[in-house]
């Protein structure tokens, strides 16, 4: 009876996969049997990896995976698998998170790639990018000064770029992009949690005094700078800085011109501190063309909050001098 149920299962969800799957009530009025008998089926089937579903309840579709070209053999030397085990990661255009050799597999397979080739290439691209980090962290102040005509920040610095030639987003670059475009908390804490740790030894090593979080500018429900304020718990004074509210909104994201980002971080935000500190440190996000950072240290620096050394931290930031992250 089971067997036979579950063949019934799988027979009416072949016939939907390639549109937008089976809801679990479909199959409900389909077999004509109980939802709790329909919901046991389905968690063995999927368990035993002869369905995959997609969605959170209530909404939930099940399908059956088309099955893909079989890749062709590799061979990888363990030291460059290590290397993408740890650093690659894609998300796949159904919203599947894809991770070391298993995300590079798929990602070649999809671009008609030989893996043992590509994996070399990752490596030699990875490397290049690698060696300017130091001790956990990029120093993108050179970016800054080759930008910018004066520099406000005395040194800034992020975990790791937003991309790569060739390979795209990086991982924390892929983290960032989909926690907020989708508002998905359980990245946002990941994202928190690598954060954390490497902020609460910038802050000792710098002898950092005050912290500044970038406000969002885009209206989000669940804000990630928000949350990255909430849950570092710094137990350092907090330098209140605010976005004016206008009529129309223009996201920093949407300026493709640098005299266009310089004018609306110039304009738009302020500084409401009266209280002065010594070294302090402004953190973003993710740092594209620089603008904001800039903008907001000269005011920082103007009202005299900042008596010593402004640093600016970012989850990640962008390669070269005048360049735009519009994706974040």
């Amino acid at each position: 009876m089971k067997n036979n149920t579950s063949q019934k299962i799988l027979d009416y969800i072949s016939k939907a996969s390639d549109t937008s799957g089976t809801a679990p009530h479909e199959l409900v009025d389909f077999l004509d049997i109980g939802e709790r008998a329909v919901f046991k089926q389905l968690k063995k089937l999927y368990e035993e990896g002869k369905i995959d579903k997609i969605g959170r309840p209530p909404k939930v579709f099940y399908f059956i995976e088309k099955k893909e070209k079989p890749q062709q053999s590799f061979k990888i030397s363990p030291k460059v698998e290590k290397i993408i085990e740890k650093n690659y990661l894609i998300i796949t255009p159904r919203g599947e998170r894809k991770e070391g050799m298993e995300g590079f597999v798929y990602w070649c397979g999809k671009n008609n790639l030989p893996v043992e080739k590509t994996a070399l290439e990752y490596e030699r691209t990875f490397k290049k990018y690698a060696k300017y980090k130091r001790a956990g962290f990029i120093d993108g102040t050179g970016k800054l000064k080759n930008t910018f005509g004066k520099v406000f920040l005395n040194k800034l610095f992020y975990l790791d770029f937003y991309s790569i030639e060739r390979f795209g987003k990086t991982k924390l670059g892929s983290l960032l992009l989909y926690a907020k475009q989708s508002q998905n908390k359980t990245l946002i804490k990941e994202l928190i949690e690598i954060f954390k740790g490497k902020i609460e030894g910038f802050i000792k090593k710098y002898a950092i005094k005050a912290v500044a979080f970038v406000p969002p500018t885009v209206d989000r429900k669940v804000q990630l700078m928000r949350e990255l304020e909430k849950n570092l718990k710094l137990a350092l004074p907090k330098i209140s800085i605010g976005k004016i509210k206008t009529e129309l909104i223009v996201p920093q994201k949407t300026l493709n011109k640098l005299e266009d980002r310089i004018e609306n971080a110039r304009k738009t935000f302020f500084v409401d501190e009266a209280r002065k500190f010594g070294n302090v440190v402004l953190i973003d996000d993710a740092v594209g063309s620089g603008s904001t950072m800039n903008e907001i240290g000269a005011k920082i620096k103007e009202k005299g909050v900042c008596q010593r050394k402004l640093y600016g931290l970012s989850i990640t930031g962008s390669f070269k001098g005048f360049e735009v992250i519009s994706e974040v």
